[in-house]
């Protein structure tokens, strides 16, 4: 079907919505420090599947629930996309509450890269001289911060690199993002109500014991989850590719500048060379994107 000039604009406005809203999550964090990141974690999954568990009752969608808990190849799927979303979730976490923001923002503006690279090595997709030049250029930066410091940049690659492999799992699991979200977290929520149980049952648990303000935020975790998720889905299906591809610089941009205006981080001559080679890198992917998509729309 072809997309109409007000689904294009009301896409258009919650994809950037959802971008704007990620970017900003770090400051959610942050007013969350005096809890651990595995607490905040676990409470971010056991809320996640109420959230979820409403909103899939009003949408009427129980019985696609029941088919992906009963088909074993969708269930083993988002049985690891569970964990590599649940690994991105504590890096991120942990990160912006060791103020390490700018690192982990790095981490979302490699993403693209990783996911182009993602698309050769598994679904064959041919690469453009401008994306390996793009790719060559991202490697260079990551390759300078292992050659300074004598150490890989592991918050940014980290999120990169588990958030890149379960979007290419997700891509093959054939299940709503919604349903997807609920199952994983679902998972999930075993070990973590464990987790809480066991803090709770020896007195050190966040939750009732940090004030209502702790407590509402920790609930309001499964919110601030999946409300950007669904409005992003929403989004993304009303766009084309290369739009969503510009709009989701928005997330990094708005991370990196909290983390140095906002929180102080600093921001070293040797980050700038890697920040620089990355912005270079996906200057060159966007333009060569949409140079790539200007061609396609003349052929058509």
């Amino acid at each position: 079907m072809k997309r109409t000039e007000s689904q294009d604009f009301k896409g258009f406005v919650a994809t950037m919505a959802t971008f704007i809203v990620w970017g900003f999550l770090p400051a959610y964090w942050k007013l969350l420090q005096k809890v651990s990141p595995l607490e905040i974690l676990a409470n971010r999954i056991i809320w996640s599947v109420v959230f979820l568990a409403i909103l899939l009752s009003v949408q009427k969608k129980w019985g696609k629930v029941a088919k992906a808990l009963t088909t074993p190849s969708v269930l083993r799927m988002l049985l690891i996309t569970g964990t590599l979303v649940c690994g991105n979730w504590l890096i991120y976490i942990w990160a912006v509450n060791s103020d390490r923001i700018i690192e982990a923002s790095l981490g979302y503006y490699i993403t693209p890269m990783v996911n182009v690279f993602f698309g050769f090595l598994f679904f064959k997709d041919r690469l453009r001289k401008l994306q390996w030049l793009a790719i060559a250029i991202a490697a260079s930066g990551v390759l300078y911060q292992l050659l300074r410091y004598g150490q890989l940049p592991w918050v940014s690659l980290g999120l990169a690199f588990t958030f890149g492999t379960y979007s290419l799992l997700r891509k093959m699991a054939e299940v709503e993002s919604s349903i997807g979200l609920f199952v994983e977290t679902l998972f999930l929520s075993i070990p973590a109500l464990i987790y809480l149980g066991f803090l709770e049952f020896h007195g050190g648990g966040a939750f009732g014991d940090l004030g209502i303000k702790t407590d509402l935020l920790l609930l309001g975790t499964g919110i601030a989850t999946s409300i950007p998720l669904i409005t992003f889905v929403y989004g993304a299906k009303r766009l084309s590719l290369v739009t969503v591809g510009i709009l989701q610089y928005l997330s990094p941009t708005i991370s990196f500048l909290l983390g140095i205006f906002a929180y102080g981080e600093p921001f070293t001559p040797s980050q700038f060379v890697t920040f620089g080679c990355i912005w270079t890198a996906l200057a060159i992917y966007t333009a060569e994107n949409l140079m790539a998509s200007g061609k396609m729309k003349q052929q058509a």
